[in-house]
């Protein structure tokens, strides 16, 4: 197994060159002792490294981030443009309920009725959320929510109509609607603090309705068929030259696992029967939980780009995609455009990880459908070990790594980063996203739909196949609404460069005394350190 311990060498000499360096430094405060260590572990177990809460169970909610729209340079400077602002927690702590002593207790189908105020675990007696301009409180509706209350938590005080639309089936949509409205005085009050929406999401929003009405769900069985065919080819290959032609296998099987991570990711994103039923593709065909990647990657789709927030573009210590706080810095960043490799090969790995810790922990809970993602996990293992041999199913598995980090990062990283909660969903998307114009038909298969990375984070539920007929209108709304920045897109060569450019450019900057940290900062760093009112309840929330 040559590849593997050849990778596992270097990235024991870096540690070795991380050391040597922080010897040589005078002023460089961190260095291998235990705050490395343990920076590295939170990597590698991707926890929060305050209390080392796996992703699953993290609470969410941005009680004291102010709402500004902001954005941080490669340097780490920051610039904010002046809109109304106000601190989540500081709106709902000051709205007096009407009736402390009741509370909402809703159903799994968003049937609420009052109770008194406490059960036996906690309650809250307000939490407020606008959908299409219409403020509910769904207080009772948080314990229901099937993806968890921390989603609730976390736009409380906030509009979600942008979120609850794009990750929503037609039916959960309908069962807002149900839930109790927020009260007059609450509502008012909402309304005069919060930041209205803008005519952009307003503008969107008729989009939306404009696509639903004509189809743009409606599933191209063809082409869905033609994908899952292609991966199966790559798969018999892959088995069939496993013992005799090895090296050809492990690119086969590489590419068959980034494939299937592609596939599986359209189908945790469905919200139709037929993605439904997909939907543990992803734990069979790549050893990918459903769960974790719901989790993780729908906060990266939500808030996009909030340092500290949005966990894929958390990749230090061992690539920065900006300058750190000195105490949270790494010698490692100085070489970090020159070893990049190295990290991206590990990350189908530290995925496959997490999955697992994440599925453990959701049986242990007693999740929805907990053990069947489990079985399904265990059945991956059992077959991919079964058929291909350890020379090239690990070898395999760096491979995928490499590929799947190659096309993800660019996309976000070159782009704005947002220090502070960005109220507008629409904008802060195209601010955020840059397209990959491919040039033949081998790259826009491997990309996965990643090439068309902004319609896919407005409209991540849309099949993937009507996305080049999607770039053109977005095109246009981007002109109309005079967004900043326009529709952006660089060939997938130039944009692969460009991420190259920002880890040089990051690595000969100079540490920024007060940047944000990429975990645990902001809204996390809130609730991790108990310091957010969603920890211990918002207006009446009591244990």
């Amino acid at each position: 197994i040559q590849m593997p311990l050849l990778l596992l060498l270097l990235l024991l000499l870096l540690l070795v060159l991380n050391y040597a360096i922080s010897l040589q430094s005078n002023n460089m405060k961190l260095s291998i002792n235990q705050k490395t260590f343990t920076i590295l572990a939170t990597l590698l177990w991707n926890n929060e490294v305050y209390g080392f809460a796996p992703i699953h169970s993290r609470a969410a909610a941005a009680s004291t981030t102010r709402v500004a729209q902001s954005s941080v340079t490669a340097n780490g400077d920051a610039s904010a443009t002046a809109s109304p602002s106000v601190s989540v927690g500081s709106i709902t702590d000051s709205i007096s309920n009407s009736n402390p002593s009741k509370a909402w207790d809703c159903d799994d189908d968003a049937n609420c009725v009052l109770i008194e105020a406490c059960d036996e675990e906690k309650c809250r007696t307000t939490l407020d959320v606008r959908i299409h301009g219409e403020w509910y409180d769904l207080s009772g509706w948080r314990k229901a929510h099937p993806a968890g209350a921390h989603w609730i938590d976390w736009y409380d005080g906030r509009d979600a109509t942008e979120v609850m639309d794009a990750f929503h089936s037609e039916k959960a949509r309908g069962m807002w609607q149900r839930l109790p409205k927020s009260g007059l005085e609450t509502a008012m009050q909402l309304e005069k603090d919060v930041v209205p929406d803008s005519q952009t999401q307003l503008n969107f929003r008729e989009l939306r309705e404009q696509l639903e009405k004509d189809g743009w769900w409606e599933r191209d069985y063809v082409h869905e068929a033609t994908l899952l065919g292609i991966w199966a080819s790559i798969v018999v290959g892959a088995v069939a030259t496993a013992q005799t032609v090895p090296a050809l296998s492990i690119v086969l099987t590489g590419l068959a696992m980034t494939n299937s991570g592609w596939l599986g990711h359209d189908y945790i994103h469905g919200v139709d029967k037929f993605t439904d039923k997909m939907r543990l593709f992803a734990a069979v065909a790549a050893g990918l939980g459903p769960t974790w990647w719901s989790d993780k990657h729908n906060k990266h789709h939500a808030l996009t780009n909030e340092m500290g927030v949005d966990e894929d573009v958390a990749t230090d210590p061992f690539l920065f995609p900006w300058a750190p706080d000195p105490e949270h810095d790494s010698p490692l960043r100085k070489i970090q455009h020159l070893i990049f490799y190295i990290p991206f090969s590990f990350l189908f790995a530290l995925w496959r990880i997490d999955t697992m810790q994440v599925v453990i922990s959701a049986v242990e809970e007693k999740r929805p459908k907990a053990k069947e993602e489990l079985y399904a996990l265990l059945a991956h293992y059992f077959i991919m070990l079964s058929v291909l041999p350890f020379n090239v199913w690990i070898p395999a598995v760096l491979l995928s790594g490499l590929l799947s980090a190659i096309i993800v990062t660019p996309t976000h990283q070159s782009e704005e980063m947002f220090a502070e909660y960005q109220p507008d969903f629409v904008v802060a998307q195209f601010q955020s996203t840059r397209n990959a114009v491919t040039t033949n038909p081998f790259s826009e298969w491997l990309w996965g739909g990643m090439q068309y990375q902004l319609e896919h984070h407005l409209f991540p539920s849309m099949p993937r196949s009507k996305y080049p007929s999607l770039r053109p209108i977005l095109m246009k709304f981007a002109e109309d609404n005079k967004i900043p920045g326009g529709y952006r897109e660089s060939g997938e060569f130039e944009i692969l460069k460009m991420n190259w450019d920002l880890y040089k450019e990051v690595a000969e900057s100079d540490a920024v005394p007060g940047a944000p940290y990429s975990r645990g900062h902001g809204q996390l760093a809130a609730i991790n350190l108990g310091f957010s009112p969603a920890s211990g309840g918002i207006g009446g929330f009591t244990p």
